[in-house]
């Protein structure tokens, strides 16, 4: 089941899209879906997180954690909906495509993709678009 919370005064206006599209990128990646929460919040509540949790004094734009057990997959994933704002202005891209950017980037952590090497990044962003690319198939 995929959740969205709101901790900022942005909202989700097409949710039941979302989730469908996010549930068809768990599937298309051969996975279970299990508990799957999305939390919207501002650049400070997700900074308190980065430190606490993972000790790194820097704004990021998600943060997921992972609770996968075997082929079900779960977790929370953490999105700061200022910074998306910021990347979409800094990368020339309409907002709603870069948030659907960070929105799979969760799933796709959670299935096993990472991002710390050259190699892994290229590999995730190409995921990314492929996984985008099923949200505007299913759309038409």
């Amino acid at each position: 089941m995929i959740n969205f919370n709101y901790e900022t005064d942005f909202n989700l206006d097409n949710e039941e899209a979302i989730a469908a599209w996010l549930s068809g990128v768990i599937l298309s990646e051969n996975k279970k879906e299990g508990e799957i929460s999305y939390i919207f919040c501002d650049d400070e509540y997700l900074h308190k997180i980065n430190l606490e949790y993972l000790k790194h004094d820097t704004l990021t734009d998600v943060i997921s954690f992972d609770y996968t057990m075997g082929n079900e997959i779960s977790g929370d994933c953490f999105i700061s909906i200022e910074r998306v704002k910021d990347n979409a202005f800094d990368f020339n891209v309409p907002f709603d495509e870069e948030l659907k950017r960070v929105l799979v980037h969760g799933i796709l952590h959670y299935c096993g993709y990472k991002d710390k090497g050259e190699v892994e990044e290229i590999l995730m962003r190409s995921k990314e678009d492929e996984k985008i690319m099923l949200f505007h198939v299913e759309r038409e």
